[in-house]
């Protein structure tokens, strides 16, 4: 089986009005490239290749401009609508013909996440034959968000939607990993008192059913959720601020894609030419340069393109 991905990059952006009423949130820029490019990366260094971006009707003409179908990156990427924000659920629905037989990750067009050991987190989550594996992050003011309620022993006891008053700092980030099974779950939800077919509810049927693990991510893992003004402001300082530091992109998907040798030099050459006036496109450029002239340099791609083993390594 392969696992398929989805990107739900629809709702209203309200929150961001007015600057969202001509536009989607996840077109809109963080620090140097658009904000879907982030949640798109981590489904790439999930080793995940076909890839099902749902969106709104006025929205997913845009995102298929900028994406298309995804073979620059030897990828596959395929659209879909929703035409009403009903809910992170009806993702599942939307794509139940894309997912098949297969397990899905899904991903909320509006998460960052950045961590050295991201990748081995995902991995693991990845490799789950049955079941489900969420990811929880302590922050101040869990009300906002699903909160992960623990036992004395440490092992999750409840998931609560946007609690009153919340028994756990531990929120539920926007990365989903499932089994097929979400997808009949998902058929017996039934809307939620706001209208919606709840994430949660999916969560909670897997926990009651004890196939539910989750992974809690530690301070040396950033995650960040852009729903407000500031929150977008913020991600893009930090993205800002750690690019500027050591001179690495953070969710350059063209990178992600020649560092996972899907693509070789000559199509990173390709994607990188149309770019060439732009800060983006010369960091590309120099990929391939250091590369071929210090096989130490940590811009050097990970996994099969080091010419002598290295000690930037992962």
């Amino acid at each position: 089986m392969t696992r398929k991905g989805i990107i739900l990059a629809g709702g209203l952006g309200s929150r961001l009005h007015p600057t969202t009423l001509a536009t989607s949130k996840q077109l809109l820029p963080i620090y140097d490239k658009p904000l879907i490019y982030y949640p798109l990366s981590v489904l790439m260094l999930t080793q995940i290749r076909e890839v099902l971006i749902i969106s709104t009707p006025d929205d997913l003409p845009r995102f298929q401009a900028l994406l298309g179908d995804g073979r620059q990156l030897n990828m596959s990427f395929t659209y879909a609508t929703q035409k009403e924000p009903r809910g992170i659920a009806e993702s599942f629905l939307i794509g139940a013909d894309f997912i098949g037989r297969d397990p899905v990750t899904l991903i909320l067009g509006d998460n960052l996440f950045y961590g050295d050991s991201l990748a081995q987190r995902l991995a693991t989550a990845a490799s789950k034959p049955q079941g489900a594996a969420i990811f929880a992050y302590w922050v101040p003011e869990p009300g906002s968000f699903g909160v992960v309620e623990f036992d004395r022993n440490g092992r999750p006891q409840a998931i609560v939607e946007k609690p009153e008053h919340p028994n756990s700092n531990y929120a539920v980030t926007g990365l989903y990993f499932y089994d097929n099974d979400v997808i009949d779950i998902a058929r017996s939800l039934r809307p939620s008192a706001r209208g919606e077919l709840e994430i949660t509810s999916i969560n909670q049927i897997y926990l009651e059913r004890g196939l539910l693990t989750v992974e809690v991510l530690r301070r040396g893992v950033a995650w960040l959720d852009t729903g407000t003004a500031d929150a977008m402001l913020d991600a893009a300082n930090f993205v800002a601020a750690i690019e500027r530091r050591q001179g690495l992109k953070i969710a350059c998907i063209e990178e992600v894609a020649w560092r996972l040798n899907w693509i070789d030099d000559e199509g990173l050459q390709r994607l990188a030419e149309p770019l060439k006036n732009t800060s983006y496109g010369r960091y590309l450029i120099d990929l391939l340069r250091r590369s071929s002239d210090d096989p130490f340099s940590p811009t050097v791609a990970l996994r099969g393109r080091y010419r002598t083993p290295s000690p930037t390594a992962e």
